[in-house]
């Protein structure tokens, strides 16, 4: 059975920025590893992620929502427009067999809030979540003391350095 990794970010970044090809070599390793890759399907980081994926002869699957004025990323094998915003989340959400979060602004720190609080709260079962940037390190300990004092499960979310370390994780993670 094919897996596959939901990957989030921003759709700022483009080809040459640091971000952009962060999330190139991520698709690439991971359609190597003939691990699929879901986004959000439009540009920047979701662009670059489909783009390595299917140049490795993997699958990129696209869940688009017609809010944004921005064009589909051309690298997807799958596109799926979703009606709104929660219905995008849920189904980038649902197909994921493990979850990879770059650097973005607020909705993606939306979607990792999703993802920790359906963790946190049992609504799904326990996926391999690897976050990157230095901005996600400090939210992570920021928000693992506070979970911590609650007395809830810490250790959820992984911080990793380097794309390598991350396709390392999540390949382990997945066999």
């Amino acid at each position: 059975m094919t897996k596959t990794v939901t990957v989030f970010g921003s759709s700022i970044p483009r080809l040459g920025d640091v971000e952009y090809d962060n999330a190139y070599k991520l698709g690439k390793i991971l359609g190597e590893k003939k691990i699929n890759v879901c986004s959000g399907g439009h540009q920047g980081i979701m662009d670059a992620v489909s783009k390595g994926a299917t140049e490795t002869g993997g699958e990129a699957i696209g869940i688009t929502v017609n809010l944004f004025s921005s064009t589909p990323s051309r690298y997807l094998t799958k596109h799926i427009e979703c009606a709104n915003l929660f219905e995008r989340i849920g189904k980038l959400v649902e197909i994921a067999d493990a979850f990879v979060i770059l650097k973005g602004g607020t909705g993606t720190l939306l979607e990792l809030a999703v993802i920790w609080e359906y963790l946190n709260k049992g609504l799904m079962e326990e996926k391999p979540v690897a976050v990157h940037g230095d901005m996600w390190k400090e939210i992570l300990n920021i928000m693992e003391k506070q979970i911590e004092f609650e007395k809830r499960k810490t250790g959820l979310i992984k911080y990793y350095d380097t794309i390598e370390e991350i396709t390392d994780y999540i390949i382990n993670s997945l066999q």
